[in-house]
């Protein structure tokens, strides 16, 4: 049988939908070689530049969170004293919010990841973080960033449910040779995760990794077709909120006239999850719920859906996942120095009332990747992350009926 080419098997990963678009394979390779670039959809894509050998797809291969999700490492498990077939290997979970009211209002929920970016700075533990802000030049898009200072890390507060590219510049921020932490989605994590076999500068240098429990992100085109339906031009528009300022607060569109027009998060995403336009990769994605970060912060709402009436002036308050040891004494730490307040304990049942949607994801997986399989495409490895115990839990019809459904949609 005929080997694979370099580039043909590279470009497999976009073929069968599992890129993310988070920007690792420029990083790692250089834009001599791959170039991170708006795609005919509209959504963030490599693009090959030049030649590609066998050495440097084994890299894509070995740490794009395409091909391969990876938790927290095995002694972190290990060393956790809870563990839920859901939710995984944690050391507490908790309620929380940042304790000063700006940092709250700013977040997009109580502005835990917010207060902890800051305080991380401001105590001299990291030299900076490497994290998402508004894109200057596509509001719709987020842009990565490096933040020195609390206000910078203020200034990029509130969620980037558009494409990103986070991990764009990794590399040269490990170059820095500094203590540095990573606010990121979780399946950004899990590529770094993946590259901390490959660099052993990762778990030297990156002290800590937070993430937002996350229900996915937006792709270009279905933001194009919100803004068609409510008669914006999107070429007017000139800067974009996804949430934030209430809990979850407006969706705010400005216009370079100088109008703007606000919208309820559920009109913006939907009344439930049904709803939502998010990429395959996302539907299909074996870890939503940050396994690979040291602490994980969740939205609170009852079934997953905020209240119509008091979205706008509900404070915000986060359920938090730690992890790791590190996270719990970050945690503890923050709350100590006057960071962040403490809600009190939470249990798993508070967590499935929250997440529920997260709770199913992770349950259908496995059933997933076997229609994926079935239709020739490209399954992503995982490690640690209990797909095959939660499978055997299911029903059989469940597991045929969610393998069936992902099957058609890969073959149509």
């Amino acid at each position: 049988m005929p080997k694979t080419d370099p580039r043909t098997r590279f470009e497999k990963i976009l073929k069968d939908d599992l890129c993310v678009g988070c920007g690792l394979c420029q990083s790692l390779l250089g834009t001599e070689k791959i170039r991170i670039d708006k795609a005919v959809d509209g959504d963030l894509r490599p693009v090959v530049c030049s030649e590609l050998d066998e050495a440097d797809v084994d890299l894509v291969y070995d740490t794009c969170p395409g091909t391969r999700c990876e938790g927290i490492p095995k002694a972190d498990i290990s060393s956790a004293p809870y563990h839920n077939l859901v939710w995984g290997p944690y050391h507490s979970l908790t309620l929380a919010w940042a304790s000063e009211p700006e940092v709250r209002f700013e977040g997009s929920t109580g502005g835990v990841l917010t207060a902890l970016a800051r305080f991380l700075l401001n105590s001299g533990r990291v030299a900076f973080i490497l994290h998402v802000k508004a894109s200057e030049d596509e509001p719709s898009f987020g842009a990565a960033t490096i933040s020195t200072t609390v206000d910078e890390v203020l200034a990029a507060a509130g969620s980037r449910y558009g494409p990103t590219a986070p991990l764009i510049n990794l590399t040269a921020a490990l170059d820095r040779d500094q203590p540095f932490a990573v606010v990121a989605k979780p399946c950004d994590l899990n590529a770094i995760r993946n590259l901390a076999h490959r660099d052993a500068r990762v778990n030297r240098l990156i002290k800590y990794m937070l993430t937002p429990v996350c229900g996915g992100f937006m792709p270009d085109q279905a933001m194009g077709r919100f803004l068609s339906d409510n008669g914006i031009d999107r070429d007017q528009v000139s800067a974009l909120r996804y949430r934030g300022r209430g809990c979850p607060g407006p969706t705010t569109i400005e216009m370079a006239d100088g109008t703007r027009r606000d919208f309820h998060y559920l009109d913006f995403w939907g009344e439930d999850e049904s709803c939502w336009s998010l990429p395959f990769r996302c539907k299909i994605c074996p870890d939503g719920i940050g396994e690979g970060a040291d602490i994980a912060a969740a939205d609170t709402w009852p079934v997953a859906t905020p209240d119509r009436e008091t979205s706008a002036t509900d404070p915000g308050t986060n359920s938090i996942i730690a992890r790791t040891n590190r996270g719990v004494e970050l945690l503890e730490a923050a709350i100590a120095a006057g960071y962040l307040d403490d809600g009190g304990p939470v249990d798993i049942e508070f967590m499935n009332n929250t997440q529920p949607h997260q709770i199913t994801k992770k349950r259908n997986m496995r059933a997933r990747f076997n229609g994926l399989r079935r239709a020739g495409r490209l399954v992503p490895e995982t490690f640690g992350l209990r797909l095959d115990a939660l499978y055997l839990e299911n029903s059989a019809q469940q597991n045929r009926e969610q393998e069936e459904g992902t099957f058609v949609r890969a073959t149509r």
